[in-house]
């Protein structure tokens, strides 16, 4: 299989992974043929990219860190908590349910268990999903994230669950936000910005309150938008007064926003985010954090269409930790434009005068 762009598919191509609805359901199931009707609507649903069945690219697979089961667990609770929370509009201060703590906790050892059954600590995030549906899966994607760097770093299971569920719940307050100002297409106001950003402190005081959450999960939600150089919020702290959890988190959150379909703005691609992750390094983030981070994050994610040096197209195939810039690649195109007569790869860790030139 490989990603393909919506606005260059071909009318009757299949599906090859499933689209996913804000609940984690299926919207569009594997196997279905996108018609121009099917096109269009995940075109208006904000779906930018699906993976398609392609003969030249069979057996290619993503690496996709979590089994479809507990994304699809995940992101129900997700939903029905922040769903209800956003109904209690005359509840001030408390969390939709008491067992929000147990709940969670379940929810981040089944990730865990799935991200420590790999044989490499790597992330993969392959799942589409509609624009409606992105703050529930962002926040799967936030954790998984945490989680691989909370492993790298040699967390005890007490920690990991600390920032597990600190990653789940970051967002929150955004629960808070008016419906209208989260859909907003264009940029903010300034008296909007100031609500937007509100849900750094709110989402702080529904989890405080939680008797079974430790309040440094809490903190995650007031904490991740602050920065390195003091010029995030809400208190403008800086360096090491920000706790290690909300910076892991921080990075997880910009680099997965980042790469999402977003109204206002194009979906930029792995290698761009991380290019942004390191610029960002000791200014907006702790610049071991960040090379921690990229060291566990697929600059090229497999089933990823990329152009060579040379005018080929190839798709990811495989890729490798050691050399996360240099993976193995399907041709799919050759220099001239014709396609190849039969399969075959290229490992660019051998060949070194081959490059990468950009996601196509």
């Amino acid at each position: 299989m490989r990603k393909v762009q919506l606005d260059r598919i071909i009318p009757g191509a299949k599906l090859a992974r499933p689209i996913l609805r804000e609940d984690g359901n299926v919207l569009l199931g594997t196997g279905m043929p996108l018609s121009d009707r099917f096109i269009q609507r995940l075109m208006d649903l904000g779906v930018d990219s699906v993976y398609i069945e392609d003969e030249l690219t069979d057996g290619i697979e993503p690496n996709e860190t979590l089994r479809d089961e507990t994304r699809k667990k995940a992101a129900e609770a997700l939903h029905k908590l922040m769903t209800t929370q956003m109904d209690q509009t005359g509840a001030k201060g408390r969390a939709a349910r008491p067992e929000l703590g147990r709940t969670f906790r379940t929810v981040f050892n089944d990730i865990l268990n799935d991200v420590m059954t790999r044989e490499d600590v790597f992330a993969g995030l392959s799942q589409m999903h509609t624009h409606d549906s992105y703050l529930f899966h962002h926040s799967v994607n936030v954790a998984v994230l945490a989680g691989i760097i909370g492993i790298a770093k040699g967390y005890n299971r007490n920690q990991l669950e600390e920032l597990g569920i600190g990653a789940l719940l970051f967002d929150i307050g955004m629960t808070k936000v008016p419906r209208e100002l989260l859909n907003k297409k264009g940029p903010l106001t300034p008296q909007e910005r100031e609500i937007m950003q509100r849900h750094t402190t709110d989402g702080y005081d529904l989890l405080r309150k939680e008797h079974d959450l430790s309040l440094l999960s809490a903190h995650c939600a007031l904490q991740h938008h602050e920065r390195y150089d003091g010029s995030g919020y809400p208190r403008g702290i800086c360096r090491n007064e920000i706790h290690e959890y909300a910076q892991i988190i921080g990075i997880a959150d910009v680099f997965d926003a980042l790469t999402s379909y977003r109204p206002y703005r194009k979906r930029y691609s792995p290698s761009e985010a991380i290019e942004f992750l390191f610029a960002a390094g000791n200014t907006y983030f702790d610049l071991d954090l960040v090379r921690l981070f990229c060291n566990h994050v697929s600059m090229y994610p497999v089933s990823t269409s990329v152009l060579l040096n040379t005018g080929q197209v190839g798709v990811v195939a495989r890729n490798f930790q050691v050399a996360v810039h240099r993976p193995v690649l399907r041709i799919i195109r050759e220099a001239d434009g014709s396609m190849p007569a039969e399969s075959y790869e290229l490992d660019l860790r051998d060949q070194l005068h081959l490059t990468i030139i950009r996601e196509v």
